[in-house]
């Protein structure tokens, strides 16, 4: 089985993915940190009920990594969006072993992280492109006692929805049904793309 955990945000520049969130909720996001392997920066903004959401976008200080960088951030252009949602378990290879070839690369192969004390594992494919047009959720194992959301100040923002819409929604669903059961993520038939709602100090909101 796998949990909801956090969205993620791309920028064609970090500045301008934080600025998107920021402007969007009418709240500020928290210093994030760079990650090695993929060599990208992040924002964090802590989200009610466990969640949290990140800004994120290409480090343009860091060397070229190696492979393909995760959430197909070597493609992106355009304007600031939503682009990915991540799923965390508690045994990842069991979990990969479970999903379907829905992929060239399927849902990735396990990539051990770390960004100061915090340690993770991420399925990312060789690609860098998760299944469904990267509509699949990315799926995180943490390896450290405090989830990264408990470390960041309360926005006063909650996630209410977050609708997945995709040519191919009702493989998608069914497909994710046997894995995941939460109410607040809903799956509509159309082009590739996340859009998330959310209840703000300022009301409701959407990315």
């Amino acid at each position: 089985m796998m949990q909801f955990d956090h969205i993620a945000i791309a920028g064609a520049t970090l500045a301008e993915a934080t600025a998107y969130v920021e402007d969007a909720l009418g709240v500020s996001m928290q210093a994030g940190g760079e990650h090695a392997v993929f060599h990208t920066h992040n924002t964090l903004l802590g989200l009610a009920d466990g969640l949290y959401l990140e800004a994120i976008a290409i480090n343009p200080d860091a060397p070229v990594p190696d492979r393909a960088r995760w959430f197909d951030l070597d493609r992106f252009s355009g304007p600031a969006r939503l682009t990915n949602w991540i799923c965390r378990c508690d045994d990842m290879d069991a979990l990969l072993a479970q999903i379907p070839a829905l992929a060239p690369d399927g849902a990735g192969r396990p990539v051990d992280l770390q960004r100061g004390d915090l340690r993770w594992r991420m399925a990312v494919p060789d690609s860098g492109v998760l299944p469904f047009d990267n509509c699949w959720p990315a799926l995180i194992q943490w390896q450290t006692s405090q989830h990264p959301a408990q470390r960041l100040a309360a926005s006063g923002v909650r996630l209410t929805r977050l609708i997945v819409t995709h040519p191919r929604a009702d493989d998608l669903r069914a497909a994710l049904a046997p894995m995941l059961d939460d109410a607040r993520v809903v799956f509509d038939a159309g082009p590739a793309a996340l859009h998330a709602e959310f209840d703000t100090p300022h009301g409701p909101r959407t990315l």
